[in-house]
């Protein structure tokens, strides 16, 4: 009988909560935190002291030994270093357990070995990293034993963010600044700040772990380089909310205990479109808790698959051929005082304030679309973006058809005079009840799509960070509410300055709408009539950081100074380009250490047949078919595989970052393609005993 759990008793558990503060802190201590956490600040030394020795003991009390500033380096993922809380002995002898406000407080990192881009050289070593009050501090368990885990921002000597919160934190603040503006306008003076909430959709795969180990390619480069087709993929779309194997069942149980610990708040679970593909979506949190919780999600994805003898891969396109995996990023604005910004209300053609909203959201991603497409590109979701599974490289907004056609009644006469309703959904059955439809359908197509009551940017990859697209969402946005606040509050009739504004908005943006199939070969020709920017590759996106545009809206708002968004930059060319390497070394490696001399040994399998079956007198002819064919992709593998060890010493003598990183998309990427043609085509034709390592087939079906 299966294990009775008490999600209401283990949640957040392990979470040094606004209740555990409560609980163990001296009331004006605990009001000074909470102050803090609400309206910014400094938290005093000596309240720091109190709060860190109550925190100490709190995680003591729950097994705890070690302490460390958790952060989120410009690696993509986290970093920790473990310090434990054991101090000097007393007179006596005996060991003291201590923590104080300002090892709460500041962490001092080794910052020299962290991506800088520039902003630090080898010799300038020192970092620091600060406490982030408004994320909870938590509790991780593994073999290193229980460790007080506190989110930090992590910055230079010199004041540079050096992470990924760092600039999110400024977002947010930059956002909440501006759109507060926008609804005082509408007489909300009750609301302090409006807070960008974020709900990050997690796909990814599951495969066996010992099969995993056999492939190199997997193992270094989280995808597969090599592979052939299994005969049935996802063609028949019977994996899609399918039932869950036992298997996997067990593994996402497992999981939902681990994170709801954490006070992750997993909500949806099942199975996604490719075979051993599945998703796993959270409740909306505040934007930057929302990224901390995502890359807990991922590493506790990882642990927990291990303990089932699986591995999780988070790469966006681990198989060629089948459904990649994205990170659907849901945004919303709503202030302190309950008001979602993004509520069109039951009539969103009388909704003023949410109409000026929805124009200024438009402005901005027309404004913005090639810096937006960039805080969605990595290296993995170049293989994804613009297949027939992901959105195209092209963005575009998605309304439905009832804001188009409020959209299209102010553009064209200056008043939204109706709303169209969604009418009654008439199953047919006596027993099934009629309901009413929502006025819009769903478009599955749409990089950045209007669903009811927020945004779904659906770009971003499975393995990224959400940091990056919510930080670039909430500047271009604030950016946009800035521009018509500065407006408004000028006017001297603020009816007609906001219907006019609404309307000049939409007229101006109205380009960046599209409720079509956005797969489709017509809207790549009509984006492209329409003057959209098509930016196919993550090589290609990464100046748009840079450009004039850029730096004075990242500028305006405090959010990236010009030499942190030039750092960026070369960070994000080289690990284009070492990213590419690892792959061409790996397929390197596998070719001729595994995969050429296992059909050498075919091949003379077959020549051996052909000579026995010929001398028993027998007609040998399919057997030479065989073998020469096999032979002529041997040859074809031997051909591309010097080309590929020659592009890729070449790659390695050219000093500049962004030619290196062009370097190995428009030259070693095609020579990697010309020498996984041959072995696919190989794979079909030798012995699956002789194969040397897992097939698709092994990889995604036998789980």
């Amino acid at each position: 009988m299966s294990e009775m759990i008490n999600v209401e008793e283990i949640f957040a558990s392990k979470v040094f909560t606004r209740s555990t503060m409560k609980e163990r802190l001296p009331k004006n201590i605990y009001k000074e935190v909470i102050k803090v956490m609400e309206q910014g600040g400094e938290l005093s030394l000596a309240a720091a002291d109190v709060v860190a020795k109550a925190m100490k003991d709190w995680a003591v009390e729950n097994g705890a030994t070690h302490y460390t500033h958790w952060f989120q380096p410009l690696t993509g993922i986290t970093a920790e270093k473990h310090d434990s809380f054991v101090s000097h002995p007393d007179e006596n002898g005996k060991m003291i357990m201590d923590f104080s406000g300002k090892e709460l407080i500041k962490g001092e990192p080794d910052a020299s070995s962290f991506p800088s881009g520039g902003l630090r050289a080898t010799f300038e070593a020192r970092g620091y990293t600060a406490w982030d009050i408004t994320s909870p501090a938590f509790l991780k368990e593994d073999a290193t034993g229980v460790i007080l885990c506190i989110p930090t921002a992590f910055c230079s000597y010199k004041g540079e963010a050096l992470d990924k919160k760092t600039p999110l934190l400024r977002s947010m603040e930059a956002i909440s600044e501006q759109a507060l503006r926008i609804v005082r306008l509408f007489g909300n003076t009750g609301a302090t700040k409006v807070v960008a909430s974020v709900g990050p959709e997690q796909e990814y795969f599951l495969v066996d772990r010992e099969k995993y180990l056999q492939r190199t390619d997997l193992v270094f480069a989280g995808r597969t380089l090599f592979g052939a087709p299994a005969p049935k993929g996802q063609e028949l779309e019977d994996h899609y909310f399918g039932t869950i194997r036992e298997r996997i069942g067990a593994y996402m149980k497992d999981l939902n205990i681990e994170l709801w610990k954490l006070g992750v708040t997993a909500k949806t679970q099942h199975n996604e479109v490719a075979p051993a593909q599945h998703e796993l979506a959270p409740i909306y949190e505040t934007a930057n808790i929302a990224v901390d919780h995502n890359q807990l999600v991922m590493e506790t994805m990882k642990k927990v698959a291990g303990r089932h003898g699986l591995t999780c891969l988070l790469h966006e396109k681990p198989f060629a051929g089948v459904n990649g995996s994205g990170k659907h990023n849901n945004w919303s604005l709503t202030t302190d005082n309950g008001v979602n910004l993004l509520d069109p209300g039951e009539t969103p053609n009388e909704n003023i304030q949410f109409l000026l909203v929805l124009a200024c959201i438009i402005k901005a991603v027309d404004r913005h679309a090639d810096l937006l497409r960039q805080s969605a590109s990595d290296v993995g979701n170049d293989h994804r973006l613009g297949a027939n599974e992901a959105p195209p490289a092209i963005i575009s907004v998605f309304l439905g058809e009832q804001l188009e056609d409020v959209v299209k009644q102010l553009v064209e006469t200056g008043e939204a005079a109706r709303c169209l309703e969604g009418g009654k959904l008439e199953t047919g059955v006596s027993t099934l009840p009629d309901f009413t439809k929502d006025a819009t359908d769903r478009n599955r197509t749409s990089p950045f799509a209007f669903t009811g009551n927020k945004f779904e940017f659906r770009m971003v990859g499975s393995a990224d960070s959400i940091a990056s697209p919510n930080t670039t969402l909430n500047a271009i946005v604030a950016e946009a509410f800035c521009e018509a606040a500065d407006v408004l509050e000028k006017a001297e009739d603020f009816d007609l300055a906001v219907h006019d504004l609404i309307k000049e908005y939409l007229t101006k943006h109205q380009r960046i709408i599209f409720n079509g199939d956005g797969y489709s070969d017509e809207w790549v020709a009509e984006a492209q009539r329409r003057g959209l920017p098509n930016i196919k590759s993550m090589v290609e996106a990464v100046d748009t950081l840079t450009t004039e545009k850029s730096v004075k809206l990242f500028h305006k708002f405090g959010i990236f100074t010009e030499a942190e968004l030039e750092s960026r930059e070369e960070i994000l060319y080289e690990t284009y380009a070492k990213t590419i390497n690892i792959e061409a070394l790996t397929m390197i490696d596998m070719a001729s250490k595994q995969i050429i001399p296992a059909v050498i040994r075919y091949t003379k399998s077959l020549a051996d047949t052909v000579i026995a079956v010929r001398d028993a007198g027998a007609d040998a002819s399919a057997q030479a078919d065989l073998l020469k064919e096999v032979s002529d992709k041997l040859s074809a593998m031997k051909a591309a595989l010097a080309k590929l060890e020659e592009v890729e010493a070449k790659a390695g003598t050219i000093g500049n970052a962004k030619e290196q990183a062009f370097y190995y998309k428009d030259v070693v990427k095609e020579v990697m393609e010309e020498l996984r043609t041959p072995v696919d085509e190989a794979e079909m034709l030798v012995d699956k005993q002789v194969w040397p390592v897992p097939t698709y087939g092994d990889l995604i079906f036998e789980v």
